[in-house]
């Protein structure tokens, strides 16, 4: 079982990778990998008090895979986003793999998503707002982009207050 401590911090090269597509094949390791991601958003929120998903690579999985928690686990096998909104939000967005740290972003108010469930079932999801965002955060993480990257100018990186 991956812990916090496997959690990848940032300046870790496996972070800035492109992270390959779950194969068919692998889906008997998907339920494993789910509760990996699932234990660190759990120790997470304990930490640090958030904590909504969690990308595979984070762990070091170099799989397309996202996890989410909100109100209910939903598992997301080789994401695609479409549908992007013309219109931008501005927010100060946070990473376990820097918890500390909040960087402000410019995302797009909506998108939309397409994965396969565990069950290999195709689904869609339109998503405004914070889930939006989220999902738009958790996508970058599987083409090896972090939300410093994303910082809007020189000036929008600060300390989180706890």
């Amino acid at each position: 079982m991956k812990k916090l401590s496997d959690l990848l911090q940032l300046g870790n090269p496996l972070l800035y990778e492109v992270s390959k597509p779950v194969l068919q094949s692998e889906l008997s390791l998907v339920s494993g990998w789910v509760a990996d991601l699932h234990h660190v958003i759990q120790e997470i929120r304990t930490k640090y008090n958030f904590g909504r998903a969690i990308a595979a690579p984070q762990l070091g999985i170099q799989k397309r895979l996202i996890y989410m928690n909100i109100n209910k686990p939903v598992v997301m096998i080789n994401p695609q986003l479409s549908q992007l909104s013309n219109e931008m939000i501005e927010l100060w967005d946070d990473c376990m793999s820097f918890p500390n740290l909040l960087v402000k972003v410019k995302r797009h108010k909506g998108v939309t998503i397409q994965y396969l469930d565990e069950k290999w079932q195709q689904q869609e999801w339109k998503v405004v707002d914070d889930l939006s965002e989220l999902i738009q955060h958790e996508y970058d993480h599987l083409d090896g982009i972090l939300c410093t990257m994303r910082a809007v100018d020189e000036k929008s990186f600060k300390w989180r207050e706890f």
